[in-house]
């Protein structure tokens, strides 16, 4: 009867430890996923440079710290002419 609860005993803690490893292997799966996917959006389109995300007039965009090339995401646009309306901004200059 002691070594059916010994036996029992250590399946137990045999399955918690499997659990816990599982459990460590899957997040450390979702951190390099991530940190994947991270790196794969931060390449310049032009230069293979990283991005950097900067703010412009509360709107963060992308810019090239290689080649200093500036990259918009959809809307980010619409979102600087609408701030820059007065014409008094750099933006409506360039495009005025």
């Amino acid at each position: 009867m002691a070594n059916e609860l010994e036996e029992r005993g250590n399946a137990l803690e045999n399955e918690y430890f499997h659990r816990q490893e599982r459990e460590l292997l899957e997040k450390m799966k979702a951190k390099m996923a991530s940190e994947s996917l991270l790196e794969s959006k931060l390449s310049c389109p032009k230069c293979d440079g990283k991005l950097k995300e900067i703010g412009y007039e509360s709107i963060k965009i992308d810019a090239c710290e290689k080649c200093g090339g500036v990259w918009l995401d959809a809307g980010e646009l619409a979102q600087i002419l609408g701030k820059d309306e007065a014409k008094t901004g750099w933006f409506s200059r360039l495009l005025g």
